[in-house]
C-alpha cells in the first residue's frame, strides 16, 4: 500500500522523514512522528519517560533508563520509502538542472545556491504532491 505524501511527514514539524534526524517513531497508539519531535514532547513523571499522542492522547510510558528512540519502534512502511523519495528527488533535481543549463544567468551563478536549493526542493514536491492529489 502507497502512502500519501503527508504521510511522509512528521505532522508536528511539517518536517519530510529522514534516515539521519527525522527518525519516524511509532507510538504505542501507532501514530508517528520524528524522534525529535518525540523527545521534546517527552516528560518524566511517576518516574516513567511519558509521551502523550498529539492525534489521540494516548499516553506511552518507557523506562527512563532507556532513551526514547530506543525503545519506541521505527515505523519500517516510511522508512522503506524514504530512500526511494530521496533518489527521486535527486534524479528530478538532476533533471531540472540539465534543462535549466543554457537558461541560467551570471546573477543566478553569484546567489548561493545553498540558500535557494532547500527552497526549490520543497516546491517541487509540492507541485508533486498538488499533481497526484489532483490526478
Amino acid at each position: 500500500m502507497g502512502l500519501m505524501g503527508e504521510d511522509m511527514e512528521c505532522c508536528v514539524c511539517l518536517q519530510p522523514y529522514s534516515r539521519r534526524e527525522k527518525i519516524p517513531r511509532m507510538l504505542h497508539c501507532k501514530h508517528t512522528f520524528c524522534g525529535l519531535c518525540l523527545q521534546a514532547m517527552s516528560r518524566l513523571q511517576s518516574g516513567l519517560l511519558t509521551v502523550c499522542c498529539p492525534l489521540c492522547r494516548w499516553i506511552t510510558c518507557t523506562e527512563p533508563s532507556l532513551t526514547l528512540p530506543g525503545s519506541l519502534w521505527i515505523n519500517t512502511e516510511i522508512w522503506d520509502q524514504i530512500l526511494d523519495r530521496q533518489q527521486e528527488e535527486e534524479e528530478e533535481e538532476e533533471e531540472w538542472k540539465g534543462a535549466n543549463r543554457q537558461t541560467r544567468t551570471t546573477t543566478q551563478y553569484s546567489c548561493s545556491p545553498s540558500r535557494h536549493c532547500g527552497l526549490r526542493l520543497k516546491l517541487q514536491n509540492f507541485l508533486r504532491r498538488m499533481k497526484h492529489n489532483v490526478l
